[in-house]
């Protein structure tokens, strides 16, 4: 069980910007189920999503990995011969305890976990890619060329999983969502100045875009299908094809 996320409980004077270091690490679990509305529903329709797309002979990639939660609801469902999950995150302490984590349950299906920047490596063999949380950390710039890399990797048929904070297009309606996720957060124990300081340090850091936007990637990427399978206020989760 994790330790409550009581990081920005007290007020900083000198506040940093968000990294998933290894405070974060220790109360990760649950800040994600205090702060991501849906997120179980996510992480168990990703486990679903890949009972159908999952390929013999394939590689799976879990794109920002941080503990594995989207890896050991695949791991779960599938089982496929010669497949493995690649499991990748640049934290070195969310790649320490995911390790641990997997290590401590078997499943048919073999699993990789990398410590590396998901920009530099390459995708092979792949029938399913999943980046949860992941595309929206990385500078604007870098997404297309990701998401290019990842196309040129799939298998035909191979998905991709992408679940991202969005902004909603039209500012008035965009504040009225962001509302209601500030209130999710105050429901589930957060104060008002815990809320302000980790958005005050997820500034730059989380630079979220628009559906439209996201949309607009995978048709320039190539994707034959491409639509959103879920949404719980600002929080979406996209399924595109090849």
């Amino acid at each position: 069980m994790s330790a409550k996320d009581d990081i920005f409980l007290k007020p900083q004077e000198n506040l940093k910007a968000f990294e998933f270091n290894q405070q974060v690490v220790e109360v990760f679990p649950d800040m994600i189920e205090r702060s991501v509305p849906g997120y179980k529903s996510i992480i168990e329709g990703i486990g679903q999503i890949a009972k159908q797309y999952v390929q013999e002979n394939s590689q799976i990639y879990d794109l920002g990995c941080s503990l594995g939660a989207a890896s050991f609801s695949i791991r779960q469902g599938v089982s496929v011969e010669n497949s493995k999950i690649i499991a990748v995150d640049n934290s070195k302490a969310m790649v320490e305890r995911c390790r641990l984590i997997q290590d401590g349950y078997k499943f048919s299906l073999p699993i990789e976990v990398m410590e590396a920047d998901i920009t530099q490596i390459p995708i092979r063999k792949a029938s399913l890619v999943v980046l949860n949380f992941t595309l929206q950390f990385l500078p604007i710039a870098q997404r297309q060329t990701l998401l290019d890399t990842i196309y040129q990797g799939l298998e035909p048929g191979g998905a991709l999983i992408l679940s991202e904070k969005i902004q909603m297009a039209q500012p008035a309606l965009n504040n009225k969502i962001i509302e209601l996720h500030h209130r999710f957060k105050k429901h589930n124990g957060y104060s008002d100045m815990e809320i302000a300081q980790k958005r005050a340090a997820l500034e730059n850091v989380l630079i979220p875009e628009s559906c439209e936007q996201h949309m607009a990637r995978f048709k320039a990427t190539g994707f034959s299908q491409y639509d959103t399978w879920f949404q719980h206020y600002n929080f979406v989760s996209f399924l595109a094809v090849k």
